[in-house]
């Protein structure tokens, strides 16, 4: 126990420990994983985008340019933690994102993305925040959930045929 544990052990004891909520939701090992590399390698994309982007006279480019380095490191701090480790806050973003839900993420991370390309539409804002974007569709995928199986949608569309006959048949008794 640490030092505060030991002076406030009725804190220690009552505080939960958070619950990602991306295994909540179901997401496999793979797709976490593949959310987690294409944050990554999005992040590395607008990085190296942002920059070339900076390297520039129009004022737009370079606020393009700017916003787009500023969504690598966001990424970077979301899903990458340890490649801030300089940064004392770093594990406490990380943690706070993985709390999000998958719609949340896939909400800030598109809407992060497209922001540059409002600013500036190039081929090089296009391109550097396409992976940005591919994980944000990546975790609004995961959103969605897992697809049905053939059998219950059988059975669902079977119900549903038999309450519409059942239906016919009682307004046809009724004229009757």
């Amino acid at each position: 126990m640490s030092s505060q544990d030991e002076q406030f052990p009725a804190a220690a004891a009552a505080a939960p420990e958070p619950v990602a909520a991306s295994a909540d939701e179901g997401m496999t090992w793979w797709y976490r994983w593949l959310c987690r590399i294409a944050g990554v390698v999005g992040g590395v994309s607008c990085a190296f985008a942002g920059l070339w982007n900076c390297v520039t006279i129009n004022p737009l480019n370079i606020a393009a340019g700017v916003w787009m380095m500023l969504n690598a490191f966001i990424l970077f701090l979301c899903e990458a933690p340890f490649c801030c480790q300089f940064i004392e806050f770093a594990n406490a973003v990380s943690a706070r994102a993985d709390r999000l839900r998958a719609w949340q993420k896939a909400a800030f991370y598109c809407g992060m993305a497209v922001f540059p390309i409002m600013l500036s539409l190039t081929l090089t804002t296009l391109f550097g925040n396409a992976i940005a974007f591919a994980t944000g569709v990546l975790y609004g995928l995961s959103a969605l959930g897992k697809k049905g199986d053939a059998i219950s949608y059988a059975r669902i569309h079977q119900q549903q045929k038999q309450m519409d006959e059942e239906k016919l048949t009682g307004t046809l008794e009724g004229e009757a």
